[in-house]
């Protein structure tokens, strides 16, 4: 007779700890004058980048650091919130004001924001569970779906990684 064992989530450090770690990573940037805490992806890795929005409300620039990976011209992050509850602020900026700045690590570019959906966001979902095992079970902790976000080259911005 065989046991179905069912699968462990895999767990998470608590939100404090979540948000402390992101908080910590933020300071390091800013104590380095950006020189440090940016990091450019893998094959299997996700890098990090530092995305400024215009506030939905306030009109003002917010930035935050976040994960990405490269789909060709375009940079693809995750709406996730740390795995908790609701969209997190820079999302529902982006949702507002499309047009943005990243920062990488070798410069600043314009981009402008959009949720992938369809095939596109199935491509890029599956491009992330390469690089997170975990991506499905994670993401099921959230009561709504993560959005799959899409920084493309924004207007006027000179790419010729586009033409190829």
């Amino acid at each position: 007779m065989s046991v179905e064992r069912r699968a462990k989530p895999p767990q998470l450090p608590p939100r404090w700890f979540i948000r402390l770690a992101w908080s910590v990573h933020r300071g390091v940037y800013r104590v380095f004058a950006g020189r440090v805490g940016l990091w450019r992806p893998r094959a299997n890795a996700w890098g990090t980048l530092r995305l400024t929005t215009t506030g939905r409300r306030s009109g003002r620039q917010r930035s935050v650091i976040v994960a990405y990976v490269e789909d060709g011209p375009n940079l693809v992050t995750l709406a996730m919130n740390g795995w908790g509850e609701g969209e997190p602020a820079w999302w529902l900026n982006l949702r507002t004001h499309p047009d943005a700045t990243v920062e990488l690590v070798d410069g600043r570019r314009l981009v402008r924001g959009h949720a992938a959906t369809g095939d596109e966001r199935m491509r890029l979902w599956a491009r992330w569970r390469e690089i997170d095992t975990n991506l499905d079970a994670y993401a099921a902790r959230r009561p709504s779906e993560t959005a799959v976000v899409v920084l493309a080259p924004g207007p006027g911005t000179s790419d010729t990684s586009r033409e190829r």
